[in-house]
Order: C-alpha cells, then structure tokens, then sequence
C-alpha cells in the first residue's frame, strides 16, 4: 500500500505541481485549499504526512495543526510546514504548534522530493491486520480459521481491509457496496457492521462518530 500525503495549501498551481511530482514518486496524494478543509480530509485518509502551508484563509497552518493534534487517530502523522514565512518566530510557533519539521519556499523539487523519501523511509511499516480476505473463493481469513460470509458482509470487510486503517465514511461505504442499486439506510449499514463484530470479534471493526468505520490493525 502507498504512502498517503495531505498536501494543504490555497494556491492551486502549487497544490498541482507537488502532488504531480510527488505522484511520480509513487505515493498516494490528497489535497485541500485551506486549513478546514485539510482537517476533514485528514480525519478520513488519515496521510503518514501532511505538507501545510503557513499563511492560509478560514484557518492558517498554525490554527490548522494544532487541531490536527487533537485528533488521536494522528498522533503519528508527520506534519511539515512548506511555507515562504521566513521569520524565526512563526517557525518556533509551528513546532510549539506541534510541526515535525519547517520547510521555507521557495525550495526545488528535487530536493523536496528528497526531504519526503527521508521522511517516509523512518515511517515504520503498517502492521498487517489479523483478518484478509481471499476475493477468489470470497472467504475471510481470521486466526481462528476461515469464515464464509453473506455477500454484503463480505464486501464490507474486504472494503475495510483494501486500506487498513483508513476510516471509510458511511458515503463512501454506501457507494462501493450498495451504488445505484437500492435505497438505504444508515441502520441497514449499522446491522451489518453489528452482525460482522459478532463474527470477527467486537474490537475488530471500530465506528468513528459521525464520520464511519475502519478496521483495527
């Protein structure tokens, strides 16, 4: 699985040209245009690091990691400032603010590919999940041996274990399994979620509040 980047800044060329060339460099790219948004977007693809731009509107970089410490499922993140302030005391804010690192622009991009592979390469490999799926024979592999599941279930669990980790919105979920076929509740999801936890254990599948599920590692 690829390494997830959050590229935050509110200028689009350079949104654009970092993730292209970042792209190149095989990891897996989101962006937002301002702090508020990059806090929603990390709540959900939950980025091994996040490239944040200082001066932004709604809320700047300071304000933006700060609240993105505040949420436990990142407390492993790596947050870097990609910034043209230059000043020593927005610097020092940003790390009491909880940065890993300060990057000035303007800074080549090779050499802030560079910065990155550095970067990903102290990031500890992600922990295999105790339970996969076998898509071919459509079972699901658990310690305790092999589990045979209605198809809907199935689906959920092999959706979850695509990106362990990841939390899957309740939209998102609706989307890949359901689509256009049927009309659906938020409780036809919850029944199966239920049903799934009584299979593969309670702490296996853990709901984040008003966002969705993912599967525990």
């Amino acid at each position: 699985m690829s390494r997830r980047i959050l590229i935050v800044d509110d200028e689009d060329d350079i949104r654009e040209f970092i993730g292209y060339n970042l792209r190149r460099e095989g990891y897996d790219i989101s962006t937002a245009s301002n702090g508020k948004e990059a806090v929603e977007i990390a709540r959900t693809t939950l980025p091994h690091l996040i490239l944040l731009d200082m001066m932004m509107p709604i809320m700047d970089g300071r304000q933006t990691c700060e609240a993105i410490r505040q949420i436990p499922e990142l407390n492993d993140t790596i947050i870097v400032f990609l910034s043209a302030v230059q000043e020593e005391q927005c610097q020092i804010e940003s790390y009491l603010a909880g940065a890993d690192d300060y990057i000035t622009k303007p800074v080549s991009m090779r050499i802030l590919c560079s910065r990155v592979n550095a970067i990903m390469k102290r990031i500890k490999p992600t922990v295999t999940p105790s339970c996969s799926v076998d898509s071919a024979r459509r079972v699901v592999i658990t310690p305790q041996g092999e589990l045979t599941l209605p198809r809907k279930e199935f689906e959920i669990v092999e959706l979850l274990l695509s990106d362990p980790g990841k939390v899957f919105t309740r939209e998102e979920i609706f989307s890949q399994i359901w689509g256009g076929e049927v009309v659906v509740g938020d409780r036809t999801l919850d029944v199966h979620i239920r049903r799934l936890r009584r299979k593969l254990g309670d702490d296996t599948i853990t709901t984040h509040k008003g966002i969705g599920f993912k599967i525990e590692i």
